[in-house]
C-alpha cells in the first residue's frame, strides 16, 4: 500500500520513517514536504483560506498519486487537514495527532501536552475531549535548535520542559520531530510518554486492514 506523508518540517520525515520502518516495513512511502507552510502560518499568525487551499492543493495531487492513504505530518493545521479528509472520503486522511490523542485519552485524564512550536498549542487543545484536563507546555528554543542542526541541544531543552510536567498522568509529544527523545523525556519526568509517529502508524494499519 501506498501512504502519501505530507510534511510543513523536514524534521518530520525521519522520525515518521524510522515508525514505518519498525512498525509496518512493507508499506511504500511517498514524502511531500512544503517547509514554508510553518513559516506562513508563523508569520500570519491564523489560519486562513489561503491556507486551507494550499492543503486542498496537497491532498489532490497525493491522491492522484495513488495513495491509498494520506498522513499529515504537521500538528498546527487541523481544521485545513480536516477539509483535506471530507474531500477525500473515504480515503483514511489522518490529522498527525489524532491517533495519539485517542491513545492518550484511553490512559489518563491529566495529560501534558508538550510542544516545540507555539501555534500547536492553540490549534491542538481543542482536538481533545472536555472530558480531560490538558496542561500545555512550550519547550522554548528547541525548535530553532534543531533548525541549527543541533539534535541534542532540541532533546535537552524537550527534557527540561517536560519536567514541569511531573503531575500529569502521561505526557504527549506534539511534534513529529519530538519523537526521537521520547525515551529522555520519560526518564526525566517519570511519566510515560506517546508519540505521534508510533500512534499515527497503528492506526493506520488498522484502518486499512494491515495486520500485525
Amino acid at each position: 500500500m501506498r501512504i502519501a506523508l505530507i510534511h510543513a518540517l523536514k524534521h518530520s520525515i525521519q522520525p515518521i520513517e524510522a515508525s514505518f520502518a519498525r512498525l509496518w516495513p512493507d508499506a511504500t512511502l511517498m514524502n511531500l514536504l512544503d517547509d514554508s507552510l510553518s513559516a506562513d502560518l508563523k508569520r500570519d499568525g491564523r489560519l486562513t483560506d489561503a491556507m486551507t487551499e494550499r492543503f486542498l492543493s496537497l491532498g489532490r495531487y497525493a491522491a492522484s498519486t495513488g495513495a491509498d492513504a494520506i498522513l499529515f505530518t504537521c500538528s498546527a493545521f487541523g481544521p485545513c487537514i480536516e477539509a483535506v479528509a471530507r474531500a477525500h472520503a473515504p480515503m483514511p486522511v489522518l490529522k498527525p495527532n489524532e491517533a495519539m490523542i485517542e491513545q492518550a485519552v484511553a490512559k489518563g485524564r491529566r495529560i501534558g501536552l508538550l510542544s516545540t512550536f507555539a501555534p500547536t498549542l492553540v490549534s491542538m487543545p481543542p482536538e481533545f475531549p472536555g472530558t480531560v484536563e490538558l496542561v500545555p507546555k512550550l519547550a522554548e528554543g528547541a525548535l530553532a535548535a534543531l533548525d541549527r542542526g543541533d539534535r541534542a541541544g532540541h532533546d535537552r531543552l524537550v527534557v527540561e520542559a517536560s519536567r514541569d510536567l511531573q503531575g500529569c498522568d502521561l505526557i504527549a509529544l506534539a511534534q513529529y520531530s519530538m519523537a526521537p527523545a521520547a525515551e529522555l523525556v520519560a526518564a526525566a519526568s517519570g511519566r510515560p510518554v506517546l508519540t505521534t509517529p508510533d500512534s499515527a502508524v497503528a492506526k493506520l494499519k488498522q484502518l486499512l486492514g494491515v495486520a500485525g
